[in-house]
């Protein structure tokens, strides 16, 4: 267990504990032992830095020590703490979702550019998400269009709870109702817009993932098949019959999967309606097709 001390402050004890997550090579270890002292004491970034000179009581110096034993594990902040904000919404988790990352919000950006960006607001837009683990998608995508409505599945009974949760939790369950099945099988079209971030790893790679995703992410919303495209073909199998005649679907995708999944889908009869979106890092994320005419 790591070693800190009754009797000293928060303050020691975090530069402690970022000494310690530095050690060991994390990759953010100031703000990691920022988030996981707070959430031991129940305080948030305004109150840690207003009792930083408070000395610590035994209690909290062992249940600081316990969730930095977790993370030492490679367990990560979001899985210790089983929330993580996307698009600016807080989204609480469970271990049957992934934990949603920055890349995915190009997602978002794509589908939302795909529907006429801010001009797109007052249209009752109907969206579906396809795998929607913790709704993340569904829940950026309606929160940036008030008059739309929209329906996420996932084979996972575990994660429907969770989406359902944190639809209840935003005020979107009147507007975002969930069905257990297989992507888009138990679904009725037209719809204008459909997202998924399918699993897109390949069998053979899981193994090769940094612990933080192969340890604690579920491996039903990682293994993509042999190759990471057997969700990709899923969807192209049922886009025609889901979508409107100008209807958009938008998936994210791994890094070098754009030409391989974009054959998929152009032999299923869908053409791109839209430039691939780029991440940050340069990858090629986010690909939005539309049925052939």
């Amino acid at each position: 267990m790591p070693q800190i001390t009754p009797d000293i402050s928060i303050a020691a004890a975090r530069r402690a504990l970022s000494d310690m997550f530095r050690s060991a090579s994390l990759d953010s270890p100031e703000l990691d032992a920022r988030l996981l002292i707070g959430h031991a004491l129940t305080c948030d970034h305004a109150a840690l830095a207003a009792q930083s000179g408070r000395t610590l009581t035994a209690a909290e110096t062992f249940a600081i020590a316990a969730l930095a034993t977790r993370r030492l594990a490679r367990e990560p902040v979001a899985r210790i703490l089983s929330c993580k904000e996307f698009w600016g919404l807080p989204l609480r988790l469970n271990g049957a979702v992934l934990v949603p990352r920055p890349e995915t919000e190009t997602v978002v950006e794509a589908a939302l550019a795909t529907l006429g960006g801010p001009a797109a607001c007052n249209r009752s837009w109907r969206i579906a998400d396809l795998g929607t683990g913790s709704g993340a998608l569904l829940f950026a995508i309606l929160s940036e269009l008030p008059q739309a409505s929209g329906i996420g599945t996932d084979i996972s009974h575990a994660a429907l709870a969770c989406a359902s949760d944190n639809a209840s939790a935003l005020g979107l369950a009147a507007r975002a109702p969930f069905v257990a099945c297989d992507y888009g099988a138990a679904l009725q079209g037209p719809f204008d817009l459909i997202v998924s971030n399918p699993p897109y790893i390949a069998s053979g790679e899981i193994a090769g993932l940094p612990a933080e995703v192969r340890n604690f992410d579920p491996r039903l919303a990682l293994d993509g098949g042999a190759d990471g495209l057997a969700a990709y073909r899923a969807l192209s199998a049922d886009a025609r019959r889901l979508l409107a005649p100008a209807g958009v679907l938008v998936v994210e995708l791994g890094a070098g999967q754009l030409s391989a999944v974009n054959a998929l889908f152009a032999a299923a009869g869908l053409i791109s309606a839209a430039p691939p979106q780029h991440d940050l890092s340069g990858v090629a994320r986010a690909l939005a097709v539309k049925p052939l005419p």
